[in-house]
Order: structure tokens, then C-alpha cells, then sequence
């Protein structure tokens, strides 16, 4: 990896983690590309400059996350699938992450189903995650764990998950930013401990290239959160799902007709 490439993944990733077109499928495709995505810092790069984007929503969002109790507890439950079944999975996801064609069927079986979301959850009774129950916020969980798949997107699941619990859209999308404060930094936690674990050291350029991703990501996901949220309240997710159906075939084309996508 050099400076250019930590930026170009830095900037993909402040610009996918909050929209649901999945960071982590952008990501492996980019650093494929790059003919670095089989590198082990690589592979820790892109899971640690979220951390730039989650400071993002915290920054965004500040007075919210000083609400109430009730709001830590609601998010320590809709975060507790993702712990367990990423603990549990641990390896499987691993093998998922090396293999493109999952990125690019997963791009495209979730934008047919954007396509459809704003159709099958149309009837909104919750205006705020206040409202929500403990019950609902454990489903949202589950929903979030799908994106433990490469390419479902994590922010697109979520926001799923909280629309078939009659929250607004608005409302689902700023959940699912709440929620992913915990879950993106419990995932960074676990890859830096299983780095040093497995006996690397950082260099000294490895460190200033996380510095700048964490930077480069949450200055680019502070602007793509803001217009998210009101391209989303006026649009609805249809553009989304065009985009992820486009991206899906585009990447199968290349990978089987004309050059291999080679990311282990």
C-alpha cells in the first residue's frame, strides 16, 4: 500500500459506510484493483479507518448519544447479534471476504430488494428510535448481522431492519448510524487484536497510512451522511438498488470475461 491507495480507500469508504451499498464490498474490489487486497495490513486498513467514519456520527449526532440511558441500552442489545454470531463465524466470514463473486451476487440480490423496500414497508408508526422497543431493536440486530456477507452492506441492512419495525425512513438510516458506533468499533478492536495476535508490528508508515485513512474517511463521510439522509427522505432507496444491480453485473462481467478479480 502507498499513500495514494490509503486515500482512494479512505475516500470509498467515508462515501459507502453510512449508504447501503456496502463499504466493505467497494473496498475489496478497490484493494483487488490495487493488487494489494491479499496484504494483511490491507485487510486491517480497511476494518480500522471506520473508526474515522463512526467519529463522524458521533461529531453529527453529539446531543443524541447524551439522551438517555435508554438509548445505550437499546443499542448494547441491537448490537448483541452482531458480537455473538460474529465470534461464532469468525472464520466462515474470513473465507467470504476472499471471494468476489459473493461481493457481486450480494450487490445484486440486495438492490433488487431496495427496489422493493420503500414499497413493503410503507406504513410508519415510529417517527424516532425513542419509540422503538428492546424486542424491536434485538430484530434490528439480527437484520444488521446479514452484513456480515460481503456486499450486503451494513447501513443498508440495518435500515431494513428498522422500516420492517415501522420506524420512518429518516428514522432507520439515523439508527443505524447509532448503531454503528459500537459495532464498527467492536469489529476494529477484535482485527487489531487478532493482527498482533498473529504476530505483526506496525511500521512507521503503516501507522501515519491508518492516521490519514482515519482523517481522509471521516471528513468524506461528515458530507456524505448530511446528504444521505436528505437524498433519502426525498427519494427513497430505488437509486440505490439501480446502482447496486449495475455495480453487481459490471464486477461479474469483469471478473469471468475479463480479468479475474483475484482477492485472496
Amino acid at each position: 500500500m502507498n499513500t495514494l491507495q490509503a486515500i482512494i480507500l479512505a475516500i470509498i469508504e467515508g462515501i459507502t459506510e453510512f449508504l447501503p451499498v456496502s463499504s466493505t464490498g467497494h473496498m475489496i474490489i478497490a484493494s483487488s484493483f490495487f493488487g494489494i487486497a491479499h496484504d494483511d495490513f490491507t485487510k486491517l486498513f480497511t476494518i480500522v479507518i471506520q473508526l474515522g467514519a463512526i467519529l463522524s456520527v458521533v461529531i453529527l449526532y453529539f446531543k443524541r448519544f447524551f439522551q438517555s440511558l435508554d438509548f445505550y441500552f437499546k443499542l448494547l442489545v441491537a448490537f448483541i447479534p452482531a458480537v455473538v454470531l460474529g465470534l461464532l463465524l469468525s472464520d466462515f466470514i474470513d473465507g467470504l471476504l476472499e471471494n468476489p463473486v459473493t461481493v457481486a451476487v450480494s450487490l445484486l440480490i440486495g438492490g433488487f430488494i431496495l427496489l422493493k423496500v420503500d414499497q413493503w414497508f410503507n406504513h410508519t408508526t415510529r417517527e424516532n428510535e425513542k419509540e422503538i422497543t428492546y424486542g424491536q431493536a434485538f430484530k434490528i440486530g439480527l437484520f444488521q448481522c446479514l452484513a456480515m456477507i460481503p456486499g450486503v452492506s451494513r447501513s443498508g441492512a440495518s435500515i431494513v431492519g428498522g422500516m420492517s419495525q415501522k420506524l420512518s425512513r429518516t428514522s432507520a438510516a439515523e439508527f443505524s448510524f447509532f448503531l454503528a458506533v459500537p459495532t464498527m468499533l467492536g469489529a476494529t478492536v477484535k482485527k487489531c487484536y487478532d493482527y498482533y495476535k498473529d504476530g505483526f508490528v506496525l511500521s512507521d508508515d503503516q501507522i501515519n497510512y491508518l492516521i490519514i485513512g482515519n482523517i481522509v474517511a471521516f471528513i468524506v463521510a461528515l458530507l456524505a451522511i448530511k446528504t444521505f439522509i436528505g437524498f433519502l427522505t426525498k427519494n427513497g432507496f430505488k437509486v440505490f438498488g439501480y446502482y447496486r444491480i449495475l455495480a453487481g453485473i459490471v464486477l461479474l462481467i469483469i471478473h469471468f470475461f475479463i480479468h479475474p478479480l483475484t482477492i485472496i
